[in-house]
């Protein structure tokens, strides 16, 4: 691996360090304490969610559309600086419609971090034959999330919630300054040497593209109500036993290796089945704490969730790219859209069904039920990958 390939590849993961593991996935950990001080209802938690979820809409959609050519890199630049100033300023507010704007904001800049620096990483990954090093690239969101989760439960115990917010802030900065040492332009000649890129011949057809948008749409609606109330349904549940925090812990644990591991599993035994088999794995880990909260099924289920969720993202976007392999950001713009507006209507629902109830049972049901009808939209791009398989022998 040529060392401005590693320089990417790092750069790369400290920025979905920034942006998705602490930027946007730390709320879920951060979130109990803040009811605990606030007492504001489930409700209002999953309204927060969700607009934190509306802006990452918007942040794809926008990231989609614009021409960006060789200005990614200081788009993303100001985009993580956005994103820090952010979760610095959550911390200095006590405001709930503030944390509504700020949550807005912040959900923008991940959207455009994830799509522009999944761009930067993996166009550069395939101009050097290492596609298949895309797993370590997304592993930078378990990271985050493993990090926030160590880290959160003592700061808060020093600082308390605000401080848990701009402590994590400042040690974005830190990550943020290796960034711009990283990620640097490449070379005109190494530029024109990618843009002959062609769809992989093991890829299903253009067309079967809105089926993979679909279901990866599915995908955001179901998986976040667990992304978002985990470590609420542990904190409130009389069964489980232990630091809640942990719960979230043995998420980004899990969530680090799975994606080179869905992304090893997809070259060998093609990306549409890995796909369906991760989603229908994943509604399994969803659903357990719907029949118990105890702490082994809450464990287990985070175990699961860790290792399907970030995987499933990996494997969804790289079949992307390899279908329309031109204009990547624009494509992985269009396909994360889907996905953020399935987890922009899915905390909502399920924080509101579970205020009504009294309980994440009926949430959790839902949003199993959602995952399973996401992982049937898949059936049809199998036959593409078992064409190709013929054709190989």
């Amino acid at each position: 691996m040529s060392k401005q390939t590693f320089e990417y590849l790092i750069g790369g993961i400290f920025a979905l360090v920034i942006a998705m593991g602490i930027g946007r996935f730390s709320y879920t950990v951060i979130l109990p304490y803040m009811q605990e001080t606030f007492a504001f209802s489930r409700a209002t938690a999953g309204f927060l969610a969700t607009s934190n979820y509306l802006g990452y809409l918007v942040g794809a959609l926008v990231a989609g559309r614009l021409q960006l050519a060789d200005k990614r890199i200081p788009f993303l630049q100001i985009a993580l600086v956005m994103s820090i100033l952010t979760t610095a300023f959550m911390g200095f507010t006590d405001t709930i419609m503030v944390w509504y704007v700020l949550r807005f904001l912040s959900g923008v800049m991940s959207a455009f971090i994830f799509v522009v620096a999944a761009s930067l990483v993996l166009d550069q990954l395939a101009r050097k034959g290492k596609a298949h090093l895309s797993g370590l690239f997304y592993s930078g969101v378990g990271m985050g999330i493993a990090l926030s989760a160590i880290i959160v439960s003592p700061i808060h115990a020093i600082f308390n919630w605000n401080g848990t917010w701009i402590a994590l802030a400042l040690f974005c900065i830190i990550l943020f300054i290796f960034i711009i040492i990283f990620i640097k332009p490449v070379t005109p000649s190494a530029q024109q040497k990618g843009s002959t890129a062609k769809a992989s011949p093991k890829a299903p057809p253009a067309i079967w593209m809105k089926w993979l948008i679909i279901a990866y749409s599915l995908e955001g609606l179901g998986y976040i109500v667990t992304g978002t109330f985990i470590v609420s349904i542990a904190e409130e549940s009389t069964s489980f036993h232990g630091d809640a925090a942990f719960v979230w812990f043995v998420v980004g644990v899990a969530a680090i290796p799975s994606c080179i591991v869905w992304s090893k599993l997809a070259q060998r035994y093609g990306y549409v089945r890995t796909l369906l088999i991760s989603m229908l794995f994943q509604g399994l880990g969803i659903v357990l704490p719907a029949f118990a909260t105890n702490t082994i099924t809450l464990y287990i289920s985070a175990f699961i969730f860790g290792a399907t969720f970030m995987g499933i993202t990996t494997v969804a976007t790289t079949l992307a790219r390899q279908i329309s392999p031109v204009n990547s950001h624009q494509i992985l713009g269009y396909l994360t859209a889907g996905y953020a507006l399935g987890q922009m209507i899915g905390p909502s629902l399920a924080g509101a069904l579970a205020n009504y109830t009294n309980s994440y049972q009926y949430a959790l049901f839902g949003a199993t039920a959602v995952i399973v009808v996401g992982a049937l939209c898949l059936i049809s791009g199998l036959k593409y990958e078992k064409i190709s398989s013929l054709e190989t022998l």
